[in-house]
């Protein structure tokens, strides 16, 4: 791609993120959104295969459909109630759009089937971005509506989430649709806790940026798209293969790693709102993701000759890491005892 193409792509995630996130009217929110899709579609379809022609025009067409429905939402309650500002969603009906806009915009059951095939489709580091900062932006937008949204239904869609997540990662053998239904799984956590507390919401979606990059950062580094890959990968830099392993069990939600901080006090606060069953529920479903982590960790290291005989071994790589992933790394397994000092109050 065009250094200036990808320049002016990167400003324009950067530019409809901030509209977005610091907008109090619908109209510009509607804006930063418009301007995020505009901005990713070239970096999805840099490569020219079909593949990601085709996860192109399904992110465009799923992103647009969502774009509208915000739109009609927020049109709809300004003509019940005379309110643009986005902290006044009282209309019932708006409230039912925006949450099914927003669940298309992130992903979420039963708005999921285009997140695992746009991943699947687009270089690593534009899945990266798919999964992580793209999700910025209509997080905002739920967290600042949390409080008018109907909690029935966005805990039905977050153990739906949760179980589909879980599931339908058991049988993937690539590794961005194994990520892609992480992200689902893990936006099922965010989702269940999003009206009680928004700032947990929060604290959990910036946990599982910084540690979900790492992974991607690494799978790009070591060029693993499939599992039958990543087994042999540790011979190409075998002390990243091991830090991908405990960051992997740390995306899990294994103590004492990082990841098990967001799922504690998201359990924590759950049985505090009087919501046992549901924080069971949704704990229970969680092993099935337990399971493909298990398995993506037990792939990158533990995975030793003559398992992985019937594949070609990849050339040591004498490149040093990159000190991005490093300091991800560091924090996405070291953070957990920080927890203590989190006081989140909603």
């Amino acid at each position: 791609m065009n250094p200036h193409m990808k320049l002016i792509s990167f400003l324009g995630l950067t530019l409809g993120t901030t509209i977005t996130t610091s907008s109090n009217h619908w109209i510009m929110a509607w804006t930063g959104l418009e301007i995020n899709t505009l901005a990713i579609i070239p970096l999805i379809s840099k490569s020219h295969h079909p593949r990601a022609i085709e996860a192109t025009i399904k992110y465009f067409l799923v992103q647009a459909t969502a774009s509208a429905l915000i739109l009609f939402s927020s049109m709809t309650n300004a003509w019940a109630t005379g309110q643009w500002d986005i902290t006044q969603l009282s209309h019932p009906t708006s409230c039912i759009l925006l949450t099914t806009a927003i669940a298309m915009k992130l992903g979420l059951v039963p708005f999921h089937f285009w997140l695992p095939e746009v991943l699947q489709g687009s270089p690593v580091t534009t899945a990266m971005l798919l999964a992580t900062v793209m999700k910025f932006p209509p997080i905002t937008i739920l967290t600042l509506t949390s409080h008018s949204l109907n909690p029935t239904l966005l805990t039905m869609m977050a153990i739906a989430s949760t179980a589909l997540g879980g599931w339908m990662g058991l049988n993937q053998t690539q590794t961005r649709k194994i990520l892609a239904f992480s992200s689902i799984s893990h936006l099922g956590w965010m989702t269940v806790i999003i009206v009680y507390n928004p700032k947990l919401t929060m604290l959990t979606f910036f946990l599982y940026i910084l540690i979900t990059t790492p992974v991607f950062t690494t799978f790009n580094t070591t060029k693993t798209l499939k599992l039958s890959t990543m087994m042999v990968s540790w011979t190409k830099s075998p002390t990243l293969n091991a830090s991908l392993m405990l960051t992997l069990l740390s995306l899990a939600g294994l103590p004492p790693l990082t990841g098990f901080m967001p799922k504690w006090l998201i359990i924590q606060e759950l049985s505090k709102q009087e919501l046992t069953p549901t924080a069971t529920i949704i704990t229970l479903l969680s092993l099935l993701g337990l399971f493909f982590y298990l398995r993506l960790a037990y792939y990158s290291t533990i995975t030793l000759p003559p398992n992985s005989a019937n594949h070609t071994k990849q050339w040591y790589m004498n490149s040093p890491t990159n000190l991005l992933t490093a300091l991800l790394m560091s924090l996405s397994t070291l953070l957990l005892p920080l927890s203590p000092m989190i006081c989140i109050t909603p």
